[in-house]
Order: structure tokens, then sequence, then C-alpha cells
């Protein structure tokens, strides 16, 4: 009994906090979105509101339950945890249920399970496993190589699952690379693919070749002028203008038809306000109209007639935008901007380097979740279908933010046992 209460003692109560008022926050903003006037009780279990409120139970004795478990016994089975969500994740692409076009979910009786969530704090832990081992070292390509394999292994089997937004999330951990001593060229050539990326697809393939020679024949005069540095230089144009004519032969001729559109959508160069443009459009008007303060609670127009899709999850943000004005909005955001920060705080004081490097996974993931989900809201991001941590409707998001998190919380309460 002495030994759980210095357990309790030593946990973080500012993420705790954190994490019960998002859920909590969550919890009433669904019940706001899906209201029913048939069924006004918020713990009506035949309503999205009601099997919530189990959703929350069973992950409050969850994160109970990672509470209780030893803190050693996470780094110690990392890979065996990583190897068995990836078989879940092979199995549900042959026996999974089909759900928004995505075979990525198991049917429980009455539920749906996607292991598609509980892969993410999975593959953290297997990739601070290795990255804390005493053999790694950044400069080895060996080192620089295994830690993408556990990130790509996850990312394509989701991929193959028809859920892109889910397989995205797994780039959010290179920051953690980045953090271990991952050289920031590789960052740099990420953000160049980005922006030759978007170049490609807004602007003509030959002009944006002409734009990359011109500047790199310019970079030329800004560098010693030897024969290696300028066949380096025609290299990287070479690789560069390849790259650009393979993104447009890919948006042409790969992508289907309402991929093409959301791009041309998001870019600005189509407009589609009753198909592609649909959701964020409407998103954007509940958010607009609700003003500095909000509407109030349960006289959300947008969300009341079901103007927006997909509101109690995708979409959840647009109801605390609409009912709560931009004041809630801002609190919202203060509140997942805390979390991140706090996590970050916390996991740069761990002793061990496998909770150093876990906690700025779990503040990757949920930084990425909430900004991307936000920005869809608001169309500032692409629509790729990636749930609002703790806030939006769903056991599966929910259980896995709930252990994603609840690991680093043990590993920070275990960190006063280390020497």
């Amino acid at each position: 009994m002495k030994e759980q209460k210095g357990i309790f003692r030593h946990i973080d109560r500012k993420l705790v906090l954190l994490y019960l008022a998002l859920v909590l926050m969550g919890w009433v903003n669904i019940y706001a979105a899906v209201f029913n006037n048939e069924h006004a009780s918020i713990f009506d279990l035949s309503q999205s509101y009601g099997k919530q409120m189990l959703w929350i139970v069973t992950s409050l004795a969850i994160a109970l339950m990672v509470i209780l478990t030893d803190a050693k016994f996470f780094n110690a089975f990392a890979y065996p945890i990583y190897g068995g969500t990836i078989l879940l994740l092979v199995i549900v692409l042959f026996t999974g249920k089909e759900i928004a076009g995505s075979r990525s979910w198991f049917q429980v009786g009455g539920f749906a399970l996607q292991p598609a969530e509980f892969a993410k704090f999975a593959t953290n832990l297997a990739l601070a496993h290795f990255l804390s081992t005493l053999d790694f070292d950044s400069r080895k390509r060996k080192s620089q190589i295994i830690p993408l394999l556990i990130l790509a292994l996850p990312a394509l089997l989701i991929l193959l699952q028809n859920d892109t937004g889910s397989a995205i999330v797994y780039a959010s951990l290179s920051l953690v690379l980045y953090r271990q001593g991952m050289p920031g060229s590789i960052l740099l050539l990420g953000l160049a693919v980005v922006i030759l990326s978007i170049m490609a697809l807004m602007f003509n393939q030959f002009i944006v070749i002409a734009v990359i020679g011109i500047l790199l024949a310019g970079f030329i005069f800004f560098i010693r002028r030897t024969l290696r540095n300028i066949l380096t230089v025609i290299g990287i144009f070479i690789v560069a203008s390849l790259f650009v004519l393979s993104v447009d032969y890919a948006f042409n001729n790969v992508l289907e038809l309402h991929q093409k559109t959301r791009i041309n959508v998001l870019l600005g160069k189509q407009i589609d306000l009753k198909g592609a443009g649909y959701n964020v459009n409407q998103s954007k008007i509940a958010i607009g109209s609700g003003g500095m303060w909000g509407k109030g609670f349960l006289k959300g127009t947008q969300t009341k007639f079901n103007f927006v899709p997909e509101q109690s999850t995708d979409f959840i943000f647009c109801t605390v935008g609409e009912e709560w004005g931009f004041v809630g909005a801002l609190v919202v955001i203060l509140l997942y901007l805390s979390l991140c920060v706090r996590i970050i705080f916390l996991a740069e004081r761990q002793r061990s380097d496998f909770s150093r490097i876990y906690g700025y996974g779990v503040a990757s993931i949920l930084f990425f979740h909430f900004f991307v989900n936000v920005g869809m809201t608001i169309g500032l991001m692409p629509v790729i279908g990636i749930p609002l941590p703790f806030f939006s409707y769903g056991g599966s998001s929910l259980w896995g933010f709930t252990i994603l998190l609840f690991i680093f919380i043990k590993q920070d309460s275990n960190r006063l046992q280390l020497v």
C-alpha cells in the first residue's frame, strides 16, 4: 500500500489535469454536436455521447493499469508490443471491416476497434527503445536506416488499408530522430520535398524546373567553383527536376479524381463548395458564425442541422468555434499547447534516455494531430481524416492516446528512482 502511494505521489498532476480537461470538454462538445431532443440525457448509451462516456470510463481504467505497471516493462517489451501491433495491422487487411472506404477496423460486437490507433504508441516505444540502446550512433548508416524502417513498416501497412491520414502521422516522429542527433540536412531535404511538391502542383512543371535552374545557377556564384561543387549542383538540378516531373505524373495518372479535387481545392486552384470543398466550407461557416463568444451551448445552428459532416469526429473543433466562439476555441488551443509544452519540459528532465525519447515522440504525435485537425477545420490543411486527441468521438483513438500519454506519465513518475 505504501509503495502504491509513492507511485501516485510522483505522478505529474498538471499533465493528468490537462488530460482530464480535454477529455471532459471533448465529451461535452460531442454531446453538443449530435444532440438529440428525444435522447437528451448525456448518459444515454444509444447515442454517441453515451458511448463516449463508456470509452472515457474504460480509458481511465486503462490509465490506472498503466500507472500500476512497472515502468521497466515498457522498455523491456517494446519490440514484442510493436510486433504484436504490426501483426494486427496485417490481419485487419484481410479480415477487417471496411468503414468510410478504409479497411482498418475489427468489429467486436457493437463496437469497432482500429489497430492503427494503438500502433502509434507501440511504434513510439520501439523507436525509443532502439534510439536509447548503447550502440546507437546517428552518424552510422545502420542507425539512420533502422529507425526509418521502424516508422515505415506500420505506415505502409496503414496506407494499404486506405487510411492515408493515419499513415502520415508517423512522419511526425522524424522530429525525435532530429532530437537524437540525426543530421539537420535530412529535415532540410524533407522541407525541400514539400516545397517542390507544392510548386509542382501549383505551377507548370517546366516553369518550376526553369526556376530551380536559375536559382542553382545563381548559387554557383556564391560557392567555390571547383569541378566537384559544380557537378554537385548539376546533380541536385537533375534530381530536383526528375522529382518535379514525378509529382506531376503521379498527380495526373496515379491519384483518384476525388483526391486530385481535394488537392486543387486546398491549393485554391479549384472551387468546389458542393463537393470536395463542402466539409471545409461548412466548417469555416460554423466557426466564423461563432464570433467572439459563440452562440451558446446547444445553440449551434450549423451543427444542429447537420450541415457539417463528421462533426463529432474529424470536425469536432467546429462545434467549439460555433458554440463557444473565438474565446472557447482559444482556450482549447492553449490547453493543447500547454499539454505539448509540458510533455517536452518533462522529457528534458528525464534521467533515462528511453523516457526522454519516448516523451518527445508523445509530444510529436499529439502536436501533429492537433495542428492538422484544427488546420483542416479552418481550411489551412488538407482533409486527411485524423481525430483531435482526447476530444473526437471514438474509442480506439481515446484508448490509443490515453495509453500513449500515460506510459510517459509513468516513466516520468519513475525518474526519481533512477540513479
